[in-house]
């Protein structure tokens, strides 16, 4: 694990909102950490330096908890929806060479035919990954793809060591000509009709 990954949590066995309150008015974040069969534990996080961490998708911790490493895996994050502020983490338990459930995010690489677009209907991909080695994107490439083409998740090239967790035949892009451009089509057709009928009743 890189350094940057090291965080320092301190036991915390107060709890309620008012308590939380105080700990996010200090600059820390209430966790709770679980998995393995053993108890939750709960914790404060610092605040700053986690929000810094949760850039990144499906965050690995190397956790300082009363003097001992814990890696753990963020898999939930409560935020105040108005101010966008982390409120609570729920973080799981992970060992080195474990497989974890995870989503990680689609990312729409190259350009399909000229005249369509690319219509993204999954934003993530579920995938079963050790948790070490959890990407943090899965390419699809739309090079060349016209309009009807479709990508499931089983079309998709995974990551090496990666196995695929959601539906097989689960949609994930759809390449289509814009509606404007078919009504654009559409008004065009039928200018050119109307001229040939106007023609023939000259």
């Amino acid at each position: 694990m890189s350094d940057d990954t090291n965080v320092h949590a301190e036991l915390r066995e107060n709890f309620g909102k008012g308590f939380a309150r105080r700990l996010r008015a200090a600059g820390k974040v209430p966790a709770v950490i679980y998995g393995h069969g053993t108890d939750p534990v709960h914790v404060a996080l610092p605040g700053h330096q986690l929000s810094l961490l949760l850039r990144r998708a499906n965050a690995l911790l190397d956790l300082e908890v009363g003097g001992t490493q814990q890696l753990t895996l963020v898999k939930d994050v409560q935020r105040d929806p108005v101010r966008q502020i982390i409120e609570h983490v729920d973080l799981l338990v992970v060992k080195k060479g474990e497989k974890v459930h995870v989503e990680v995010p689609i990312v729409v690489v190259g350009e399909p035919v000229a005249g369509t677009i690319v219509n993204l209907d999954a934003v993530t991909i579920k995938l079963q990954v050790e948790a070490t080695h959890i990407p943090q994107h899965v390419e699809v490439d739309v090079t060349g793809l016209d309009d009807g083409a479709r990508i499931t998740a089983a079309d998709v090239v995974l990551p090496k060591g990666a196995v695929l967790s959601d539906e097989a035949d689960l949609l994930m892009v759809a390449i289509s000509i814009p509606a404007a451009g078919i009504d654009e089509t559409d008004e065009a057709e039928t200018a050119e009709t109307a001229a040939v009928v106007e023609d023939a009743a000259e």
